[in-house]
């Protein structure tokens, strides 16, 4: 690993420090070998959902997990800041982080398709626990804007897996032991809601059962895991009323929850580098993640 020096600006001062440079390049691989379910086509960018994987310098691994779903309306894929900016960050502290590239509105796909890679993702990070190195045990999900409606989806709709499957990846577990939700899209139906995230999501007209169905804050219980969450008070496209929401069914139901709330920011500020007050999140997270031990070797 190689060593360089990084000048980085705090009010008038500027400081020396470095960064190490990971050996590891990003690996890419096939969500479903086999083949995708529910496929409807065989177009790379759209039909063939992925996983890249961010493995940190093996002398600072703490064998903790975090399955990443950018966001992008259920449409698009913000690949570059809550993507590959996130799995950088991450490797930073240690953490395999997996960018996950599930089917969207764009090529078609309506729930429970998302959903199915989501859970897909983590039921394969956990069997790749040796080779990975991680625990099974310290395996998260994060999400922003539309890919937090994800994760928050699949932290509120999980299985235990099935001992009896054929596939050794369908016996594990598709719950998360923790969720990150970044000015997450949480509920439907409501004024709150982004119409974009739904409408591709569930369709122009979709009935009230499916609606409330896929309002995560209505679906937590005392089995949700533990969760993290920040929004911007400037945020129009998702409101932080869904990250509110969240938090107090959460709040509700017992589970343990942090939430932050910045002022400054548009929708979309990713890691917020140039954002005063606002780019303190991640070290909040980070901080949250180490209360947990998470973050422990």
């Amino acid at each position: 690993m190689a060593k360089l020096p990084i000048l980085f600006a705090a009010g008038s001062l500027l400081f020396m420090s470095t960064l190490t440079l990971q050996a590891q390049k990003p690996v890419k691989e096939l969500l479903w070998p086999d083949g995708s379910p529910e496929s409807k086509g065989s177009d790379p960018k759209k039909d063939i959902p992925s996983l890249l994987t961010y493995a940190p310098a093996a002398d600072k691994a703490n064998g903790t997990a975090v399955v990443v779903c950018p966001g992008g309306g259920y449409h698009g894929l913000a690949n570059g800041h809550e993507g590959h900016d996130i799995g950088e960050w991450f490797a930073s502290l240690g953490v395999t982080a997996v960018i996950l590239d599930y089917r969207r509105g764009n090529g078609g796909y309506k729930h429970p398709v998302p959903l199915m890679d989501a859970q897909r993702a983590i039921r394969t990070v956990r069997s790749k626990e040796k080779s990975l190195k991680i625990d099974p045990d310290k395996v998260g999900i994060m999400g922003f804007s539309a890919g937090g409606h994800l994760a928050s989806t699949t932290g509120t709709h999980f299985d235990l897996g099935n001992p009896q499957a054929k596939d050794p990846i369908n016996k594990q577990s598709s719950r998360p032991n923790f969720m990150i939700l970044c000015y997450p899209v949480i509920t439907f139906g409501q004024d709150s809601t982004h119409m974009g995230s739904q409408r591709n999501l569930i369709g122009e007209s979709p009935d009230k059962e499916l609606i409330n169905h896929l309002s995560n804050d209505k679906q937590v219980n005392s089995e949700t895991p533990p969760t993290f969450l920040f929004h911007t008070d400037e945020d129009t496209l998702v409101p932080p009323e869904n990250s509110v929401q969240f938090y107090l069914a959460l709040r509700k139901a017992k589970v343990p929850a942090e939430l932050h709330i910045y002022r400054k920011g548009r929708h979309g500020v990713g890691l917020a580098h140039k954002i005063a007050a606002t780019n303190a999140w991640s070290s909040a997270c980070e901080e949250w993640m180490r209360g947990y031990g998470w973050l422990e070797k």
